[in-house]
């Protein structure tokens, strides 16, 4: 066995809902996932940045997946809760929080159950997925978050 092979092991993934759609993150960035709870608004942050929340006395931010992908924001309902991940910013762990409306199950991922990101042309950044996995007939987006919050996005002290 080449040492290609056996780092291409399957893999684990939390699937989870934003409206009809599936997607899922290795569960190796995942720390715990909570009921959604009130959160308090930063001022001068991007839309997308729902504000923090109090996780055991530290202050962890939370991202509202649906308006980074130009849906409507998340709405409280009994099945919504916070993802709390750990993601790699400009070197950093980061902790942060991400909305989700329903946390569905942890799959595993063998190699040949992921297709790559579609090519839609060069006007559609796809960057943030790790792919398409395939499980029990039906397609679910893997992101990678650390595409997905570059550091533009997470400093504060440059919104305006």
């Amino acid at each position: 066995m080449s040492a290609a092979e056996i780092t291409v092991a399957s893999t684990q993934y939390l699937t989870f809902r934003l409206g009809d759609e599936t997607f899922a993150l290795d569960v190796a960035e995942v720390r715990e996932i909570l009921d959604f709870t009130t959160v308090t608004k930063v001022p001068r942050t991007p839309p997308f940045m729902r504000g923090v929340i109090n996780l055991r006395g530290s202050v962890v931010s939370v991202m509202d997946l649906r308006l980074k992908f130009g849906m409507s924001a998340t709405e409280q309902t009994v099945n919504s809760c916070i993802i709390v991940v750990e993601l790699e910013l400009e070197g950093d762990q980061v902790v942060i929080g991400v909305l989700a409306d329903a946390v569905q199950e942890v799959i595993d991922l063998e190699p040949e159950q992921i297709e790559p990101a579609p090519k839609i042309g060069t006007r559609l950044n796809m960057e943030f997925l790790v792919g398409m996995g395939k499980h029990n007939g039906s397609f679910m987006m893997i992101l990678d978050l650390d595409k997905i919050f570059q550091g533009a996005d997470l400093n504060i002290d440059k919104a305006a």
